[in-house]
Formats: structure tokens, sequence, C-alpha cells
């Protein structure tokens, strides 16, 4: 039981840093830093952690939470009796959840202060702290499902468009489709 609610969270979690990374996806080119690196200071990770926060890219991590008590709820269907045992557990441990979640987003911090130093990070959040940041972080969510969409429409017209191009090369070639 344990596995399978791992399995799912391990799903969600990589679904919503899918979404979550699509802003801040790595560019052509670019290569991962050097083991070598230094490591961000203390400072830089402040910086960091704000950009995380300021960015919206937190909201991804605080949208998991419903989800867990959801799928605790699922491992227990045949338990209709422990429901509200379990929501009174989930408003217990609240804390202890929110303690986690904020280690992701120092976690996530301490990512991104790798790639970043502390001067950019300083220009990228006065950036999400600006009117026009707060705006971009607004219509984020709405401007990643429009962009979603447009992926799987694209994804399934070119797939389409591939499948019969390669057929018509192929019948060029005298093979019967």
């Amino acid at each position: 039981m344990i596995r399978a609610f791992s399995r799912i969270s391990f799903a969600a979690l990589a679904l919503a840093l899918t979404t979550a990374t699509a802003a801040v996806a790595q560019q052509p080119g670019q290569q991962a830093p050097a083991q070598s690196a230094p490591q961000p200071t203390a400072s830089q990770i402040a910086v960091a952690q704000e950009v995380i926060i300021g960015s919206g890219m937190s909201r991804s991590f605080e949208a998991l939470v419903p989800t867990f008590g959801e799928q605790i709820k699922q491992l227990f269907v045949t338990r209709p009796e422990l429901a509200k045992d379990i929501d009174a557990a989930l408003v217990q441990i609240r804390p202890e959840i929110e303690a986690r979640k904020q280690e992701l987003i120092t976690n996530s911090a301490r990512m991104l202060a790798t790639r970043l130093g502390e001067a950019d990070l300083q220009q990228i959040n006065t950036f999400f702290a600006s009117p026009a940041g707060k705006k971009y972080v607004e219509v984020q969510p709405l401007l990643l499902n429009d962009i979603f969409d447009a992926m799987r429409e694209w994804a399934n017209d070119t797939a389409d468009f591939v499948l019969e191009r390669v057929r018509a090369e192929l019948q060029k070639k005298g093979h019967a489709l």
C-alpha cells in the first residue's frame, strides 16, 4: 500500500515539476553546473528562495498537498468509516507537511542558486516583485495550460503528418501499405 502511494505521489510531483520548470527549462547548449562548482552562499540561497516563491514556482509544491490526502483516502476506499479520521489526521499533521514543503522550496532555491549568481537572482526577484512580474505570475498557470493544450495539438498533428509522409515515401519505394 505504501509503495502504491509513493508511486502516485512521485507521478504527481513529476507532473507538477514538469509544469513548473517549463519557464526555466535548460536552453540548448547550456551545460549543467560542474560538480566542483562553488556552493552558493546563504544570501544567494535566500534570494533564490524569494525567486522561487515570487515566480509562482512554489505554487506547484502547494498544489501537491491536497493530492496527498486524496491519495490516502483512495488507499482506504473500502473503509469509508475512516474518512473523518483521515481528514482529522491530515489537519493534525499539516504543520509537518508545511515544514516538508518549505524544505522543498529551500532545496529548489539551492539548485537555482547553483545556476545563477546573486546579482542575477536579485534582478529576477526585482522583476517578480514589479507590477509586470506579478501580472506574469498571475497569468502563468493559464498560459501553461494554453501551452500544454497547444503542445498536445501540435504533437498529434505532427505525428499524423510524419506518418503520412513516411507512408508516401515508403509507397514511392514500392511498399504496399
